[in-house]
């Protein structure tokens, strides 16, 4: 679950991290109002307008301004508020802006002993730990970075057996090229930011930029943070920060229904139970020259109501030209789900207008078959994967 920059930054500070202090404003005249409490408690005359969406890039689309005084706040706000953000990180439609965060300008004209570095942490899945990636070259994008020059980049990965050990911590600072002041509130930086990561059960925390201040304080002026949606039965505190208005409509509407679905870009649907099954059936796709419109995972129990549910989900693709139904019977029966997915098509009269084609093994697999193939139904059965594969090329021409 992504959440908003000062949804991140309020995770922080809870921890200790010292952050680019704001308010979220959702008018014109909140931010106003906004900018001047920020005022009176920061003693800032200039304001940064954030646009509150989640992508990265908000700046070069035009979700950042500098405002250098009320009306300018005003103005702003005005302007990115109800806008359609475009970056390098969301579709060509954008996102449209609901909420801006107006935070206190931690930068001051021709100061020139401020530094911006890049720090995120997250899990090494090749080594299974956790780890620290930095660098000097904060600000910028972090890809450009890797791919111009990768000797920049730095990281330090975490034993779980111990945590973040003091060493390394300071390893980091030393790094940076810090010294004195900034070195020792870079320590505890470190130390606080990776303890927000565990304690928060995040995948995610990156902060670009961190700022070190010309008079040597470490701060987070950016917070992107994903919480492992596995952990939020536990966390419901982040859970009610979950805004559904910035994730995909037709994810929101399978998980309410109980069903594991990932929109894509091709044009042949799956339906599957299983992880494992629907990514082999998705490279099946692929090697009949097809594209897989989504990853769509029923789970055990693939009644005619739960097919039903998942034929409706697939179907709002209007990029769909074809649907893959490929199921195991292990603990759910072929029958039944040949059953099901009869009875699910039959309900739903015209509404399937694309080729569907059912693959079903395990359990009752033959009398399966039978239940499709005497339906009177547009339905291809397959028994075999490649079979399958086959008849998605066919369908496809």
């Amino acid at each position: 679950m992504n959440l908003h920059e000062y949804q991140g930054k309020e995770i922080l500070a809870s921890f200790g991290v010292r952050i680019q202090r704001g308010i979220v404003a959702r008018n014109a005249k909140q931010a106003v109002d906004a900018a001047k409490q920020l005022t009176q408690e920061t003693g800032t005359g200039w304001h940064v307008i954030k646009a509150q969406v989640h992508a990265g890039g908000r700046g070069k689309g035009g979700g950042v301004k500098l405002a250098k005084n009320l009306k300018e706040v005003e103005e702003l706000a005005g302007n990115i508020i109800g806008m359609n953000l475009i970056t390098p990180q969301t579709s060509a439609e954008g996102k449209k802006v609901h909420q801006v965060l107006i935070a206190e300008d931690v930068y001051y004209p021709g100061d020139s002993e401020t530094s911006e570095f890049y720090m995120s942490v997250l899990l090494n899945r090749g080594s299974g730990r956790n780890m620290i990636m930095y660098s000097t070259e904060g600000g910028m994008d972090i890809e450009e970075v890797a791919e111009k020059t990768p000797h920049l980049i730095f990281t330090e990965e975490i034993d779980p057996a111990v945590g973040l050990m003091p060493f390394q911590a300071r390893k980091i600072a030393f790094n940076l090229g810090l010294s004195g002041a900034a070195f020792k509130d870079m320590v505890k930086f470190v130390s606080a930011l990776y303890r927000a990561y565990q304690e928060s059960d995040a995948s995610l925390f990156e902060i670009n930029p961190v700022l070190k201040t010309s008079d040597d304080k470490i701060m987070a002026v950016d917070a992107k943070v994903s919480i492992d949606d596995n952990a939020l039965y536990r966390r419901k505190n982040y859970a009610e920060m979950r805004d559904l208005r910035e994730e995909n409509p037709i994810e929101v509407e399978a998980r309410e229904v109980g069903l594991n679905y990932v929109d894509l870009d091709g044009n042949v649907g799956c339906m599957v139970n299983g992880a494992g099954l629907a990514m082999a059936t998705m490279d099946l796709i692929k090697m009949a020259g097809g594209e897989p419109a989504n990853f769509l995972d029923v789970g055990g129990t693939a009644d005619a109501k739960r097919v039903e549910e998942a034929f409706r989900i697939i179907l709002k693709d209007p990029n769909v030209k074809a649907i893959l139904i490929n199921i195991f019977g292990g603990i759910v029966r072929c029958d039944r789900v040949a059953q099901g997915v009869v009875d699910a098509y039959k309900n739903m009269g015209d509404a399937i207008k694309v080729p569907i084609i059912v693959r079903l093994q395990g359990t009752n697999a033959e009398l399966a078959k039978e239940i499709i193939d005497n339906s009177g139904l547009a339905v291809h059965s397959a028994v075999q994967f490649q079979e399958a594969a086959d008849k998605v090329k066919e369908v496809l021409g």
